[in-house]
């Protein structure tokens, strides 16, 4: 009798944790719903925490299950704090529940330690260290992988991981807010709509970087797109012999570049017809420096589901499709949102925006083949390496349930 119950204990354990498992599988194999609210990051940094325990499910050892609780605890508050963009999400609330069950089953205190995020890189300063692509080839042996971002038109965003929506998102959203840079986009309607917006302000913050930069604010609106910072000054200051913030413009009042050389991020604020339009290039590791407390940023999630809207139907013999296709031949990204702005607004002039923004894209993208982003090649992307990893412990966690340790 009491074999049998031990045996019926641990069977339902192990399924609790196979749960747990299929939970995330689901989740990291369904980015569309995931990414919005960072559930995403969530479940990935628990993942990552267990696996460094070395036994899913936190063994049975006092130590091993202390850290079991630790992760548990962290990956509670990590759904804590995306809790408002997750709300009446199905897959997010079913995270929820999977965490409290595990924190009972495993007798975890509600409060206590939490898992220490991972650290964010920090290279030591050196005679370049105000240069950071010359820093990073010479610790890495290459040059560092650069990522775009694009917000033009309705707004249409192109997102560092190369989805692309188009938003209608008012007011004031952060498009990239991480260790060393913050830029807000403030979103108005268009007249006579009020589900379709342009972008009307942009503000950069580049934050101060130890011996590099001190802290520069930057700010454009509709009809002032000014060619200096807030403080009138056009560099960030001389440090360490050199300057790593510069605006420059060759269209004072309507174009303003921003170059950081210290993160290795350029910033292009254009004003394209009535909008403002924004293009940035930055290093992967800077664009990845941000804290779980930054869970919202338009050019890394996009924008939220919700807020989401479809490019409508054009037909090939459409006065809005002839137009687009003199202009943008390939049936890209930038094509969808020349379609979508001039169905919306009726005015020709409004195709500029996604003409500039392809423009800037050839400028910031140095591989010619990812330029031009095609909507439906997402469908023949292999499976990510998270999701790989989530069916590896899967099928490993099966295998032990019924054929059990080799």
């Amino acid at each position: 009798m009491a074999a049998s119950a031990v045996g019926g204990n641990h069977l339902h354990t192990t399924w609790k944790h196979i749960v747990i498992i299929v939970t995330t599988l689901l989740l990291l194999s369904a980015p569309s719903v995931c990414a919005q609210c960072r559930i995403l990051r969530c479940n990935s940094d628990f993942v990552a925490a267990t696996l460094e325990i070395g036994v899913i499910g936190g063994g049975g050892k006092n130590g091993a299950n202390a850290v079991y609780c630790s992760a548990l605890r962290s990956y509670a508050l990590c759904t804590q704090r995306t809790a408002r963009a997750c709300r009446g999400d199905l897959a997010y609330h079913s995270a929820v529940q999977g965490i409290e069950d595990l924190l009972i089953q495993h007798r975890c205190p509600q409060t206590g330690p939490t898992a220490q995020p991972r650290p964010l890189p920090q290279a030591p300063l050196s005679g370049d260290g105000c240069f950071y692509e010359k820093r990073f080839m010479q610790r890495e042996g290459r040059a560092p992988e650069y990522l775009h971002c694009g917000v033009f038109g309705d707004p249409h965003i192109r997102t560092f991981n190369e989805e692309f929506q188009t938003c209608a998102v008012q007011g004031a959203w952060p498009l990239i807010d991480n260790q060393y840079l913050y830029i807000q986009a403030t979103n108005t309607p268009t007249r006579g709509s009020s589900s379709t917006t342009i972008l009307t302000k942009i503000t950069v913050i580049l934050k101060n970087w130890r011996e590099c930069a001190e802290l520069q604010i930057y700010q454009a609106e509709l009809d002032n797109v000014p060619p200096a910072f807030v403080d009138g000054s056009v560099t960030g200051g001389d440090r360490r012999g050199h300057q790593s913030l510069r605006v420059h413009s060759h269209d004072p009042g309507r174009h303003a570049e921003i170059w950081a050389t210290h993160i290795g991020t350029t910033i292009v604020v254009r004003q394209v017809d009535q909008s403002l339009s924004l293009s940035v290039r930055s290093p992967r590791a800077i664009v990845e420096s941000y804290t779980p407390e930054q869970d919202l940023q338009l050019c890394v999630w996009g924008c939220p589901v919700s807020q989401r809207m479809e490019t409508p139907y054009a037909h090939p013999s459409t006065p809005a499709y002839a137009h687009c296709s003199s202009l943008l031949p390939v049936r890209d990204v930038y094509f969808q949102a020349c379609l979508f702005d001039l169905q919306v607004t009726g005015d020709l002039n409004s195709s500029a925006s996604a003409v500039a923004a392809l423009e800037d894209a050839r400028a910031m993208i140095s591989d010619p083949d990812r330029v031009h982003l095609l909507t439906d090649r997402a469908g023949n992307n292999p499976p990510s390496l998270p999701v790989t990893l989530a069916l590896s412990i899967l099928v490993e966690t099966l295998r032990r349930t019924f054929l059990g340790p080799v």
